[in-house]
């Protein structure tokens, strides 16, 4: 039996799999003989619907339907997409417009679903498309985040969806009041596209009464339930599973509309329908992320102790409200608003609008990298015009261990910390004592090193609850069914990994079953780091149920108390006999009994309270003046993610989260001209890290184990992430203050930072 010791490093099991092309993603396993679907997609970005001409499309060649927003109300389908909406100051609810699977009066982005085309092909889908004669009436593109002239919805006047506060309002007046220093500055947070490996697809069946959809996605059971509501079909109707997913970063986590297309055509066809998005068509139609920009102010005393933090944001929706659009820059924003600094006295008010541009939600963080990126951008630049040392200045500032655990001004429970230690680590790890000869060695080369630091908290997101169900086979294998769903951060591994630590089952006798809503009732997806923490309790509580049952079975087959019968992790030892059956000999011995019942064992559980993972993040860039182009030398992490089941797994998801930010910080951009049209549309205008721009990332972990969790655990998907764009941005700031230069946002390209210190050299 292959046996790990508890928190060891464990390969991937998957990976020999997925690298040697045998892995089972949305184009493989569509039937071969289902039709195609394609999407006509408005050219502008603005306009009124004047006429649709169908006619030549529907009688193309290999065309078996050409469909609009009327067939499908004639169909039944009129709902819109679900959203979750928040509540403004006043204590109404935020604007929350109807948005069509196919679009009805109005096209309000360039590339909104205006029609569908059902074809034998690819090809003859694309052809026909071609044909669809689409008279509109372009109108004003509304581009910025104010109020604008032109109202893309009825109910949200002036454009403005949402009007929110959250925190302190007359505390914070009353610090900024009484403060010795008062720092001010505008930071920016520019569109990204999230731009995953695989793009998004699905294909649709109608057999027997009942809807089956498989799709690319984060979970099966919020699409099921959305997929029945839209198309009037009763829960138990539909059945929705995800196969292998290449990449999903929370964008994935919805139903979009073409998902309802494939849907109503398979069922109005009676035939199986398939459709895949291509790059272009995804930087389109996936949804955006981040888009937001501040006015920030911070108030120190004038031993720099920071007593108020006030945040204006103006954040774009994009033209409709996506799936968890609205809660991202307001509530899950406000989550770590005051990040690990122990002040009271905050404020955050935020204005949503509405433009006309891809819809924005979840890109990997969602809320919490916007919100950090924020605090940690403006603590660096405090230190700077005050005169101290960034570092110092977040010492003096953090909450101390016996503050803990520390109820914030957002009344999040931060449960447990030690952030001294992590960053008396993190500049050991970085070598900051010797940081200075780096720096003059650069300058004698005509360059200009800096430093940066961020110090980033998080919160795990997402249902604290989640269930786990094992199941004993004829063949000596087991499975177990999980409620989360893989996107390729080895969930096979780790949660095979922890059952084998827990009970004793050979980890390659474990199958890990996901991604089926007949097979798994109930489950919450994966989705704000929440995957191994919940799915690992609940695997506790399932191990502890199999414990209990196999205990009272053998007591009673060995005719001893059950208090004689105890288990070690790996097998159980009954007093007054050397008998050490295994989980699988007793599930063997159950079988021959005819106990069928001690063959599957199912429990859900529920976490106390949510952890915060937090750590370290240190760049080191250098500068050219003469180009602007910036070079990572060197990155380094210091996390403190509590205990870990699987070190090498939690490793890759820190490289994946600082490659997305380091991408962010430096060279990706969504950019769209005055007219809505967009002008980063391919990999071509769309820069994407490569590995050339990736540094090598020092990782070390220094655990606080958390107390909201028997398992000690934090968890870690999106942790790189929210750290490392500060870090680099902060880094370059380092760089640049030198010659003068005070604001310096996001992307950093070459371009933009020569730019920078050419206005600086202009300026005098």
């Amino acid at each position: 039996m292959e046996k790990f010791g508890k928190s060891q490093s464990v390969a991937r099991v998957e990976d020999i799999r997925l690298l040697t092309g045998h892995g089972r993603y949305i184009d493989d396993i569509a039937p071969a003989e289902a039709l195609h679907l394609h999407v006509f997609r408005s050219p502008v970005a603005h306009a009124r619907i004047d006429g649709l001409d169908l006619t030549e499309a529907r009688e193309a060649e290999g065309v078996h339907l050409v469909a609009t927003a009327a067939d499908l109300h004639e169909y039944g389908i009129t709902g819109g997409l679900n959203c979750v909406t928040v509540q403004n100051r006043d204590g109404s609810p935020a604007a929350n417009p109807k948005h069509p699977i196919l679009a009805e009066d109005r096209v309000y982005w360039v590339g909104q679903p205006v029609a569908m085309i059902v074809a034998q092909s690819p090809e003859a889908a694309r052809d026909a498309a071609e044909l669809i004669g689409f008279d509109y009436e372009e109108l004003p593109a509304q581009m910025e985040l104010a109020r604008g002239d032109t109202d893309l919805h009825e109910e949200a006047p002036g454009n403005l969806a949402i009007d929110y506060l959250l925190g302190r309002e007359d505390e914070t007046k009353a610090a900024f009041d009484a403060a010795a220093h008062v720092i001010r500055q505008e930071v920016a947070d520019n569109r990204v596209m999230v731009a995953s490996l695989e793009p998004r697809g699905c294909y649709a069946e109608w057999s027997d009464d009942r809807m089956h959809l498989a799709m690319g996605g984060q979970g099966v059971w919020g699409p099921k339930s959305e997929l029945a509501r839209l198309m009037g079909l009763d829960d138990e109707q539909v059945k929705v599973t995800t196969p292998d997913v290449g990449g999903g970063f929370g964008m994935k986590a919805k139903l979009y509309p073409e998902y309802v297309m494939a849907a109503y055509a398979a069922r109005f066809l009676d035939r199986p329908v398939r459709w895949m998005s291509d790059r272009s068509e995804a930087m389109l139609s996936d949804n955006g992320a981040r888009d937001l920009t501040h006015e920030v102010a911070l108030a120190f005393d004038a031993d720099h102790k920071l007593i108020g933090y006030h945040v204006k944001t103006r954040s774009n929706l994009g033209a409709f409200n996506s799936n968890f659009g609205q809660l991202i820059q307001t509530f899950l924003f406000g989550r770590v608003l005051m990040g690990v600094y122990d002040c009271q006295n905050a404020l955050l008010e935020v204005e949503s609008y509405y433009t006309n541009t891809t819809p924005t939600d979840a890109y990997r963080g969602a809320g919490r990298p916007e919100a950090i990126y924020l605090l940690e951008r403006s603590m660096d630049y405090a230190a700077r015009e005050m005169g101290v040392d960034p570092w110092e200045l977040r010492r003096k500032n953090f909450i101390a261990p016996d503050q803990f655990p520390y109820k914030s001004v957002t009344d999040e429970l931060y449960d447990v910390g030690d952030f001294n230690r992590l960053l008396d680590r993190a500049a050991e790890a970085c070598d900051r004592d010797g940081f200075e000869a780096r720096r003059k060695e650069s300058e004698a080369r005509g360059r200009l090193r800096g430093l940066g630091l961020c110090y980033y908290i998080e919160s795990i997101l997402g249902d604290p609850s989640e269930g786990a169900r094992v199941e004993f086979m004829k063949d000596g294998t087991v499975n177990i069914y999980v409620g989360t769903q893989s996107n390729g951060q080895g969930h096979e591994t780790v949660y095979a990994t922890f059952l084998s630590d827990q009970s004793g089952i050979p980890m390659d006798q474990i199958r890990v079953i996901q991604g089926d809503s007949d097979l798994i009732a109930q489950g919450g997806g994966t989705g704000g780091s929440r995957s191994v923490t919940t799915q690992s309790n609940a695997t506790l509580a399932v191990v502890g149920s199999m414990v209990e049952k196999f205990t009272g079975f053998l007591a009673e087959k060995m005719k001893v108390d059950p208090e004689d019968v105890s288990f070690d992790d790996e097998s159980f030892r009954i007093k007054g006999s050397n008998a050490a059956p295994t989980m699988i000999d007793v599930a063997d011995m159950a079988r021959e009994a005819g106990r069928e019942d001690l063959l599957q064992h199912e429990a859900r559980a529920k976490l106390p309270g949510r952890s915060y993972p937090n750590g370290a993040h240190v760049a080191e860039v250098e500068v050219d003046p003469d180009t602007g182009g910036v070079e990572v030398t060197a990155y380094t992490v210091v996390d403190d993610f509590g205990n870990l089941i699987n070190p090498m797994l939690a490793a890759g998801q820190v490289h994946g989260g600082v490659a997305q930010g380091l991408g962010q910080a430096l060279i990706e951009n969504v950019t769209y001209d005055e007219d809505g049209q967009l002008l980063s549309a391919s990999f071509m205008d769309y820069a994407m890290p490569r590995a050339a721009d990736m540094p090598f990332v020092g990782f070390s972990t220094e655990p606080v184990p958390s107390t909201a969790n028997p398992m000690g655990m934090k968890g870690c998907g999106e942790a790189g992430t929210v750290g490392s764009m500060a870090a680099t941005a902060n880094a370059v700031m380092d760089a640049l203050w030198s010659r003068g230069v005070r604001r310096a946002d996001m992307p950093l390209t070459p371009h933009r930072v020569w730019e920078m210190l050419a206005d600086v050299q202009r300026a005098g």
